[in-house]
């Protein structure tokens, strides 16, 4: 693993690795591209959100509870499936997007609960805002930030949730201990994300396309559980999902990109003392 987490070349610094994401997404945010084919660039079609998320495992019902918009396909599973969220919780969702996991999550920790999406491009930002704006939410908030530097005061968060971002991150590390930094004394994770079970080859590593497209800034299993222990973290259990090879398969079709990297979930938990 290299000293950032991230896959790509020390030549390319972490800023220009960030830029491209943001650029990236910024594009998603436009268009309503999703993950893999729409973020990557490669030209597999892109099919109906609603039925991308239901293939990642949200629900119908969870499909028809989010603003019109919020959902874009994008993500790589179904966090809210394994965060357990409770009523009067605050809930931080690290790159949070058009908001689709937020709004869910408002659902499950009800008006006394808080929310707060963080999304370091700005389009993603004005949208999941005009999303909560327009439906009437009073106790979700997005802010601009990066995952790395997060815009959250110190032991606040009860639960983190993520959905394929983590791994866009060039500086890995950091994203974990600035997570243990803001959650709460027994707070936890509850993140789904995309992981390598086998070492990704170079020419696979430095493309760009594959990096934003979720699948080249991979992390292995090993190195995702040894950053989570370096940063503090405890019950660390990473779970690698092999059905999830079927859909991102078709995030990059015609390269053998599934013999390397799989979508898990990640749990964690940052202890009570």
């Amino acid at each position: 693993m290299s000293e950032s987490g991230g896959s790509l070349s020390n030549a390319q610094s972490n800023d220009s690795v960030r830029q491209a994401v943001r650029q990236q997404y910024g594009r998603v945010a436009a268009g309503d591209e999703g993950c893999g084919s729409g973020q990557g660039g490669y030209d597999a079609p892109m099919a109906n959100a609603a039925i991308v998320s239901q293939r990642l495992g949200y629900t119908a019902e969870d499909v028809r509870f989010v603003p019109s918009g919020a959902n874009m396909g994008l993500g790589c599973g179904n966090p809210q499936a394994i965060a357990n969220l409770k009523s009067g919780e605050t809930v931080l969702d690290l790159g949070s997007g058009g908001g689709f996991d937020c709004f869910l999550a408002v659902r499950q920790v009800g008006d006394s609960g808080h929310v707060i999406g963080v999304d370091m491009t700005p389009e993603m930002v004005s949208k999941a805002r005009d999303n909560a704006e327009k439906s009437g939410y009073q106790n979700v908030e997005f802010r601009l930030g990066e995952i790395e530097s997060l815009p959250v005061a110190d032991d606040t968060v009860d639960v983190i949730i993520s959905n394929c971002v983590i791994n866009l991150s060039p500086d890995k590390p950091r994203v974990f201990s600035e997570a243990y930094r803001v959650l709460k004394p027994g707070g936890r994770l509850a993140i789904s994300d995309i992981v390598a079970f086998a070492e990704l080859p170079e020419v696979a590593r430095q493309d760009m396309t594959l990096y934003t497209g979720c699948m080249a800034g991979a992390s292995m299993v090993s190195d995702v559980e040894a950053m989570l222990r370096a940063s503090g973290f405890t019950g660390i259990r990473v779970a690698p999902k092999d059905e999830s090879k079927s859909f991102i398969r078709d995030w990059a079709p015609g390269t053998d990109i599934t013999e390397y990297v799989v979508s898990a979930t990640i749990e964690a938990v940052k202890p009570a003392t």
